[in-house]
């Protein structure tokens, strides 16, 4: 598949990014354009709902828990696929700049581009990201590496 191709089916599956809960198709083709073996680290900041956001759900819960559902299957499939987790664990301030409020903080590795899109093309991580969706008020990532 070219670039065009799989950003077309990443944003299909995982929506247009129209609410911040999904990559833009532009910055699904910005990061599917990188340099295919080079290592790509995405720096994640998530602001957490008190209670998770489901649409289509009965569910009840807290954003956290929300978020571990999320968590009980990516983890494992990010490290699977061949990626990392540097550092997750709670926001801790800023030291310079602004200040920011957020919850969490994740910082993946991931060896190459084809790493990143397995993540991103494996049905089991589908499967869970709407838990994710759910769990985060808002998010930003930030992309790294050259």
């Amino acid at each position: 598949m070219n670039v065009n191709e799989l950003s077309d089916q990443l944003s299909s599956w995982y929506g247009t990014g129209a609410s911040g809960m999904a990559p833009t198709q532009e910055q699904w083709k910005a990061v599917l354009s990188r340099a295919p073996e080079k290592p790509l680290t995405l720096i994640n900041f998530f602001k957490v709902r008190d209670v998770a956001g489901y649409s289509d759900r009965s569910d009840n819960v807290s954003g956290q828990e929300a978020f571990a559902r999320y968590s009980a299957v990516s983890i494992p499939t990010m490290e699977r696929v061949g990626g990392a987790f540097l550092f997750v664990g709670p926001y801790g301030g800023t030291f310079l700049g602004d200040n920011e409020d957020w919850d969490l903080v994740a910082i993946g590795s991931y060896p190459n581009l084809q790493s990143f899109i397995d993540l991103y093309t494996d049905e089991g991580y589908r499967a869970v990201f709407p838990h994710r969706t759910a769990a985060v008020e808002r998010q930003k990532v930030l992309i790294c590496g050259e």
